[in-house]
């Protein structure tokens, strides 16, 4: 049986909640939230949500603030559910698993607070000038990265993602590697992610709550596979190259 994640807010009622008052506890912090998505989250064994004889789900506090975690994780870090699932298990088992992608280490609890600051700040978005300080990269090579478009910007901002691809060209041009060598991985991404669009347009094709997550968290499963094979495919040729 799933131990709690957390003890709740304060202000929590005591009671069990239904559905609906579930989602009008998190509408305020996740807008989008419906219970389709809550359904689909119960499917993929994030949550499990007692039930009444005649089969209606309850929902303790601790219930919603596992959901208000997991969501709080999709929407600002961008996980795919099964390294949540997989981090909160462990968590649930007793053990102190390792830090999450991004190098994040969080106890499971409410997300307020400072939890919530930590995520918001690791989620802004960058000005140019600033992608360029936090990443510790030149004005010349960020210039490089947008105009071969391994950068992009969204209203003149930049995401976390991007400050992973300009610190990675950061260390990449230490070992001699220009922007102008790296264009393929542009090629090479937009291709794959060709390839994922078309895998789950079965899926994203419907206009439900839930087939679109379900669409979203297929996309993501589907591009780790796809990193996995790649860097299974490299590491091999470089295993050789001792022999």
């Amino acid at each position: 049986m799933r131990r709690p994640l957390g003890t709740g807010r304060d202000t929590f009622r005591s009671s069990v909640l239904n559905i609906g008052e579930v989602l009008q506890e998190l509408n305020a912090e996740f807008p989008q939230i419906s219970a389709s998505k809550i359904r689909f989250l119960e499917e993929k064994g994030l949550i499990s949500p007692q039930r009444t004889p005649a089969g209606y789900r309850k929902y303790t506090s601790q219930d919603v603030e596992r959901l208000r975690f997991v969501l709080a994780l999709q929407r600002d870090q961008y996980l795919p559910l099964k390294v949540i699932k997989d981090y909160v298990d462990a968590i649930d088992r007793g053990e102190r698993p390792d830090a999450l992608p991004g190098g994040m280490s969080l106890t499971p609890r409410m997300v307020s607070g400072r939890l919530a600051e930590e995520l918001n700040g690791r989620a802004r978005s960058l000005t140019l000038a600033e992608l360029r300080d936090a990443a510790g990269a030149s004005t010349a090579l960020v210039q490089e990265l947008v105009s071969f478009g391994l950068i992009q910007a969204a209203d003149s901002r930049y995401d976390e993602h991007a400050l992973k691809v300009v610190k990675a060209c950061v260390q990449l041009e230490a070992h001699g590697i220009e922007p102008r060598h790296l264009r393929p991985f542009r090629t090479a991404a937009d291709r794959e992610l060709g390839l994922v669009e078309r895998a789950v347009a079965p899926i994203s094709s419907r206009r439900d709550v839930a087939s679109k997550a379900r669409a979203a968290e297929t996309a993501k499963e589907i591009s780790d596979l796809c990193l996995n094979l790649h860097s299974a495919l490299v590491n091999g040729h470089i295993a050789r190259m001792d022999r």
